[in-house]
């Protein structure tokens, strides 16, 4: 990922949490989240002189390369802790 692809995620995760608190994603419909975010990736289309869908498409698919490398990394860091002694720890994706 690019400096101005984490930038970008950044700044509309950050938008994110200011406009959607603490609610649970997964309980929330997705349309309902898209509509809170429209604001930010409108305000980033207009900058870059890019479509609405162009910024969505672009968001999703950084959300899911950094939902990846943070996965990636947590199985990383559980392996590591398995080389002791004792019940391993067990991770599934």
């Amino acid at each position: 990922m690019t400096d101005e692809q984490r930038a970008f995620l950044t700044r509309i995760n950050k938008y994110a949490e200011d406009v959607l608190g603490e609610i649970d994603p997964q309980k929330v419909q997705v349309s309902f989240q898209l509509e809170k975010l429209r604001p930010i990736m409108q305000e980033i289309a207009d900058e870059k002189g890019i479509s609405l869908s162009d910024v969505f498409i672009m968001y999703m698919d950084l959300q899911s390369e950094a939902s990846c490398a943070t996965e990636a990394k947590l199985a990383a860091d559980l392996q590591d802790l398995n080389l002791g002694e004792g019940n391993p720890i067990l991770f599934r994706s």
